[in-house]
């Protein structure tokens, strides 16, 4: 999924809410404007009461499910929906969700069966059955939606998604809704790690309304899980979600939460200095300061009076995604030279105070740390870098590139040292912001050479950092690489029924695209971010994900 601040689409900038993520990346709006919506006044902040959490976003690109690309508006939609299943942290595995078990699968592996809870409803009170499952995986492929989703390719499994997705087909005929509580799943092929792909927050019900009417649903979507929308996203402003009485689960001990979108990530840390806002991103440069004030987190991800900060690693990777059609980096060599220029060690040491790695891939070392998966030229060499540039028959001043990455998500000391580095060995930079939701439509059109982005786990597998990033039609491959021999080796790797066996052919994977360098890995996330002590517990976990389900106040 995309971050923003990274930070999980990560598409991994700002305060995720997390891809953070990165992004792809991984992966994230930043606004950073006080109007509301387009033509109207801005609208006075909500009363809400003292057992609500006040969470920092940045204005997120989408809250309706069907585009839940980046870690902002995930935490919304994480928030408002549940889906089939969802990934336990505890066990490390797959648990139910709304499914009341997890799924039987076929002796050929090409068909699951989920059996959904009784009594569900969405919180327009109308029953959750499996054709809502049907009717909310299938806006994932519709090609007539205005703003067509961008994170189908999870569904890319699936019988019949292909030709919904180019507009040949009115559904998905790998679904099946066979009684109102039996959702039925065919794939083309067998894929081993199929049920965690169905952990994506994309992959939920939605009730008939969200087909009535779209443009309603996308600014308020009417969701089944422990929390509901009170009214229409204000943009640049906030969100507002309260428990849902109804819930089929266990009922959340907080009473709502109030999502508070602030320009930058130093303007949220002010506020929850002031004690305005309970959970924002700690500003470059202040994390042992932070820790100094509000004390270390026991486990890195929990909140708790006197251990706020929270710096546990993230399934995350930033990077730079490279436009493979541009002239000068369509050239390997170029790609690898900038690589080679980039001092990681010295931006995670100086930026993030030793709390973050550098990346020698993009695979983090806490998906799979694994020799294999290590690129050659992810490493700190800048007279490599001048050589092979050399070698190419480039002199100084003969590229430049523009470096482009979302202004409103803390990210310009970074993108000053790659800058600085850059240059060192003779590549002249330019740096060019937009805000976030803009920024993400520049890397879908194309406009731009180098951009940064954030990639942060949809669901811990190692296909996850490869397949949407790389495999030559997923819709998150912002640089169109395109390497049919990387291809086919994904689509055999998912077939792969041994977890060892799949795990070396993922290696091999991570390795070749690493020769082709089509992205250039800059540092693995890790958390840097701080609650106030009303927190009597709060989770927020690797995958940039905060459970308000289970909060609780002091």
């Amino acid at each position: 999924m995309a971050q923003i601040n990274l930070n999980r689409r990560q598409f991994v900038g700002s305060a995720l809410a997390a891809s953070a993520l990165a992004a792809l990346a991984g992966c994230t709006s930043n606004g950073g404007t006080t109007a509301g919506s387009a033509g109207s006044a801005p609208a006075a902040a909500p009363e809400v009461g003292e057992n609500y959490i006040s969470f920092y976003l940045s204005e997120p690109a989408y809250i309706d499910p069907y585009n839940a690309q980046e870690n902002q508006g995930t935490a919304v939609v994480r928030a408002t929906f549940d889906g089939l299943v969802t990934w336990d942290w505890a066990t490390n595995d797959v648990v139910p969700l709304a499914a009341a078990e997890l799924p039987t699968v076929s002796e050929d592996g090409l068909t699951y069966t989920f059996k959904l809870r009784e009594g569900m409803k969405f919180h327009n009170g109308d029953p959750v059955d499996a054709a809502s499952f049907k009717r909310g995986w299938e806006r994932l492929a519709d090609s007539t939606m205005k703003s067509p989703s961008e994170i189908g390719y999870h569904l890319a499994p699936v019988a019949g998604y292909a030709e919904m997705a180019a507009g040949d087909a009115d559904e998905i005929s790998g679904l099946a809704a066979v009684d109102d509580l039996t959702f039925q799943v065919t794939l083309t092929d067998p894929m081993a790690d199929f049920t965690a792909v169905c952990c994506h927050p994309g992959l939920v019900p939605v009730p008939q309304a969200a087909l009535d009417d779209p443009a309603a649903f996308l600014e308020q979507p009417i969701g089944n899980g422990p929390f509901k929308l009170d009214e229409a996203w204000q943009h640049n402003q906030y969100i507002i979600a309260s428990k849902f009485e109804d819930y089929y689960g266990e009922a959340p001990k907080i009473d709502g939460v109030y999502f508070s979108i602030q320009a930058d990530p130093d303007t949220a840390y002010r506020e929850l200095q002031a004690g305005s806002i309970d959970f924002a991103m700690i500003p470059t440069g202040q994390i042992q300061e932070a820790v100094d004030q509000y004390g270390l987190s026991d486990d890195g991800f929990t909140v708790t009076p006197g251990k706020q900060v929270l710096t546990g690693t993230e399934l995350s990777t930033y990077y730079l995604v490279v436009n493979l059609n541009d002239p000068a980096l369509s050239d390997v060599n170029v790609r690898r030279a900038i690589s080679l220029a980039i001092d990681r060690q010295a931006i995670v040491d100086t930026l993030y105070e030793g709390y973050r790695e550098p990346a020698n891939s993009i695979m983090p070392l806490s998906i799979d740390d694994n020799e294999q998966n290590v690129w050659e030229y992810c490493k700190y060499d800048p007279e490599q870098a001048k050589q092979i540039l050399a070698d190419a028959g480039y002199a100084d001043g003969d590229i430049s590139v523009s470096l482009s990455y979302n202004g409103d998500g803390g990210h310009e000391d970074l993108m000053s040292k790659v800058q600085q580095d850059l240059e060192a060995v003779g590549i002249t930079v330019t740096q060019d912001t937009t805000e976030w939701a803009t920024y993400l439509n520049n890397l879908s059109d194309g406009n731009y050479q180098l951009a940064r982005l954030g990639w942060t786990a949809d669901y811990p597998i190692m296909d996850n950092f490869l397949y949407p990033n790389f495999f030559s039609t997923a819709d998150n491959n912002y640089g169109g690489y395109n390497n049919p021999d990387v291809d086919a080796a994904m689509l055999a790797a998912r077939q792969i029924q041994d977890e060892e066996e799949r795990k070396a052919a993922y290696r091999q994977i991570c390795h070749q695209v690493g020769e082709d360098m089509p992205v250039i890995p800059i540092m693995f996330y890790a958390h840097n971010y701080v609650g106030t002590d009303r927190l009597a517990s709060f989770n927020y976990d690797s995958q940039t994900i905060p459970h308000f389900e289970t909060a609780e106040l002091a």
